[in-house]
């Protein structure tokens, strides 16, 4: 085994992988903040109007899209190649979450829009994976 791979793998599948999923439980830990009343009251107002003018849909989407990531660097972790799937369903998750924010400043929704780029990137990173072999 050469100082480039772990179990196989590039080292650097290992570290997306990490990364991912500390990103996303980030966002799940997000979301369970923002289920608690507590929490919500204590946001800034904008942050704050945000939360509790979210549809029940946009919620369930936002709920689809953290844990559904989370998941997917889990299975990604765990070298299968459904994780590619998972990752498709948290993105379109993602995206729907994102459609009643339309039009609000960009500083309020910086947090959305990561989870879109990051959900793109893990699609496209564990199609890379599975093309070479990592996932299956």
């Amino acid at each position: 085994m050469n100082d480039k791979t772990v179990g196989g793998v590039h080292w650097s599948f290992w570290g997306i992988g990490a990364v991912g999923l500390i990103f996303n439980l980030m966002g799940c830990i997000n979301f369970i903040s923002q289920m608690n009343a507590d929490m919500v009251a204590s946001m800034p107002g904008v942050y704050r109007a945000i939360v509790e003018s979210r549809p029940a849909w946009a919620t369930g989407a936002f709920a689809i899209a953290v844990f559904g990531g989370a998941l997917g660097c889990l299975l990604l972790l765990l070298r299968k190649s459904v994780a590619v799937y998972v990752f498709i369903a948290s993105l379109v998750g993602a995206v729907l979450a994102q459609i009643p924010f339309l039009g609000i400043p960009f500083e309020a929704l910086i947090g959305g829009l990561s989870q879109l780029v990051v959900g793109a990137f893990l699609i496209w990173y564990s199609k890379q994976a599975e093309s070479k072999g990592w996932i299956i």
